[in-house]
């Protein structure tokens, strides 16, 4: 048995369900861009989840404009391993239930691959427009092929997702199914931090990942959970505030807690460790 084996106790899950993501949302200032990149270049699954909130800029969990930028430059160098995650909060939210996308447009040259939509007061968004946008929201996606879009999915975000799946016109498609860039992710906690009391089977029309509470102490168990109601399909899972840390007395992304995570799921043979990490 490796050492890794002994750290990171995990039995192999019997599933054809294949995690296709481990998200660590709120990466910022706290930690160097070059250390995810160091990450990135030895689990390429883990997909770093960059908060986007004007009002909060600077502060803990939202990364600032020039810390971005550098982190832009890693993931260019990176040769496609970098995996990276737009978490729209706030305003940034609000413009795309306007559907206006000068923001969302700058995204993909930054070298973020998905867009999540936190559509939640929660998250500091009007949600009266969510019963509303629905066109305007599947409008701007259609624009942005290049980009996979997340919605968030809880029973407050509920007139926003419901009216993208519902609808039947040339931009959410067929009634009962997701455009084909479009992904919902299952959070009742609404980014709280609270652990999930189920977790759905993936519906026919869309591919689902799963948030609510997860992190260190309970990933080898939620991962035996997901990965038996993802029936054969692609799912991933997501976390954030359980990656918190204090350190000196300042609020940082706590990179030995992704690390956690990460052999958590390399011991349950989703992935693996790279041969000179053994």
């Amino acid at each position: 048995m490796s050492w890794l084996a002994r750290v990171f106790p995990c039995k192999k899950i019997q599933s054809s369900t294949k995690l296709r993501n481990l998200g660590v949302c709120g990466a910022d200032y706290s930690v160097h861009p070059n250390l995810l990149g160091l990450i990135s270049q030895s689990y390429p699954f883990v997909e770093f989840g960059v908060l986007f909130r004007p009002d909060k800029e600077g502060q803990p969990r939202y990364a600032t404009e020039k810390w971005v930028a550098r982190l832009a430059s890693v993931a260019k160098k990176s040769g496609g391993k970098m995996q990276l995650a737009a978490h729209l909060c706030g305003t940034r939210v609000n413009e795309v239930l306007d559907g206006e996308d000068t923001f969302v447009s700058t995204l993909s040259q930054l070298g973020f691959k998905r867009v999540q939509i936190n559509a939640t007061a929660v998250n500091g968004v009007d949600t009266s427009k969510n019963a509303t946008s629905a066109q305007a929201v599947a409008k701007l996606i259609s624009r942005h092929k290049d980009l996979e879009f997340i919605l968030q999915k809880n029973e407050e975000t509920r007139p926003l997702w419901e009216g993208v799946l519902l609808s039947n016109d040339e931009y959410c498609g067929d009634s009962g199914k997701l455009p084909p860039n479009v992904t919902m992710l299952v959070d009742e906690s609404k980014g709280t931090g609270v652990l999930s009391e189920a977790w759905p089977t993936p519906p026919d029309g869309y591919n689902i990942g799963y948030a609510g509470g997860i992190g260190p102490a309970n990933i080898k168990d939620v991962l035996e959970k997901v990965l038996e109601a993802g029936n054969g399909r692609e799912v991933w899972v997501d976390m954030e505030s359980s990656l918190r840390s204090s350190k000196n007395g300042t609020d940082v992304f706590d990179l030995d807690k992704c690390y956690e995570c990460i052999g958590a799921v390399c011991s349950a043979e989703q992935f693996v460790h790279p041969e000179y990490l053994r």
